[in-house]
């Protein structure tokens, strides 16, 4: 369920682009060049090693991988980084890649000029889809930060409003499925002697939430913004499970001042749930509501040395 609501919002990119930011109202433009950008330099090997649990009313699922990149320029000189992923292990478990799918790399860039656009995901390794959106994730948010203006000094911030729905319904059981996010992006703060900067980029809930909710009572926020978040699935036994909340992401990307890499980067996702047992496709005849927690919380760290990718 999380890694289709992770295609849905990572597909929008090109729309979230578009959209003009909000400056806080104390913010001033900066005469400086602009602080946040990536200087690749062509051959460089970036690696990475990530680690993960997602945990839901049931079960919490830990995961970890390496990607390990080089850095290349396409036909027309923009740079982009092809990653390679490796060292997977689910719940503690090992697993080996498959011939049929080693030979998969993930393309990323944070060079404005790269087209963007989200990968065919078709000859991927299906256990690994979960880490490359994760890791999709942490690209886009600082992509997003770096086409900003205003970025420049510490608590600088921007809001970006977004809002439109994302679905990551698929049909067959699951019915419906959607989020609605704006960006809250903030400079949180420049250590020029360590030759850090650390950004905090906020997917959060708009004040008008767009996504369909198809009956009364999922109106009520479950948390303490509107409901930002819903999923109906039909079950086996032809019942229906409809839930409804609040969704946000909290970012937390440490980058290089000198070349604008990636150093770490942290992701903390909760989903505050409202769920009902339906037994009526139209959600009006249900059991009393159940609530919880889905978290997903995702780390980045970058490995020493150079990647393993040839």
């Amino acid at each position: 369920m999380k890694t289709a609501c992770a295609l849905a919002m990572l597909g929008s990119l090109g729309l979230l682009l578009s959209y003009s930011t909000v400056r806080s109202a104390d913010q001033t433009v900066s005469p400086d060049p602009k602080l946040l950008s990536r200087h690749y330099r062509d051959g460089e090997k970036p690696s990475y090693h990530m680690t993960a649990t997602n945990k839901d009313r049931t079960r919490t699922t830990s995961y970890e991988a390496r990607a390990d990149g080089i850095v290349k320029k396409n036909t027309t000189g923009d740079f982009y980084e092809e990653y390679q992923w490796s060292n997977l292990l689910v719940n503690g478990h090992a697993l080996a890649i498959p011939s049929a799918n080693a030979g998969f790399h993930q393309m990323l860039s944070l060079d404005p000029r790269f087209p963007a656009a989200f990968p065919d995901l078709r000859q991927a390794y299906p256990p690994l889809i979960a880490p490359m959106l994760d890791f999709m994730t942490f690209y886009v948010d600082l992509g997003l930060a770096i086409r900003q203006n205003g970025l420049d000094h510490p608590n600088d911030h921007v809001y970006i409003k977004v809002g439109k729905p994302n679905s990551w319904a698929a049909g067959y059981n699951l019915l419906l499925g959607e989020d609605s996010i704006d960006f809250d992006i903030t400079l949180q703060s420049v250590d020029r002697s360590a030759g850090i900067a650390t950004l905090l980029v906020r997917h959060v809930p708009p004040a008008r939430p767009q996504i369909h909710l198809p009956v009364a009572w999922m109106q009520k926020p479950v948390a303490d913004t509107p409901n930002n978040w819903v999923e109906v699935g039909k079950n086996a036994d032809g019942a229906y499970t409809a839930s409804v909340g609040k969704e946000t992401f909290d970012d937390v990307i440490k980058l290089n001042l000198t070349d604008g890499r990636i150093l770490s980067a942290t992701m903390d996702n909760p989903v505050e749930v409202l769920e009902r047992k339906c037994i009526d496709a139209a959600l009006t005849s249900c059991s009393d509501p159940i609530r919880y927690q889905i978290r997903r919380q995702i780390e980045i760290t970058e490995n020493a040395g150079d990647g393993k990718l040839n």
